[in-house]
């Protein structure tokens, strides 16, 4: 985690106070989920297929031969 300091108006410190009691947590951990709740995640893009290249565009069509043998001792 990373440390941040910010400033409060005191009512609004109060009810943080209050939270943490209430709740018996940290004053920091009210923060955090507030804050959790207040910002949404960051999106990710998505990937795009084909995920993996395997350079042969026949695989399906030889699956069954590729596999022939597979996991036999």
């Amino acid at each position: 985690m990373v440390k941040t300091t910010i400033y409060l108006p005191d009512e609004l410190k109060r009810r943080i106070e209050h939270a943490a009691r209430e709740r018996s947590v940290s004053e920091a951990e009210v923060i955090r989920a507030a804050v959790d709740a207040a910002v949404p995640p960051l999106e990710r893009p998505r990937p795009t297929l084909p995920l993996f290249n395997s350079g042969r565009g026949d695989l399906v069509e030889r699956w069954d031969e590729l596999m022939e043998g597979f996991g036999r001792d």
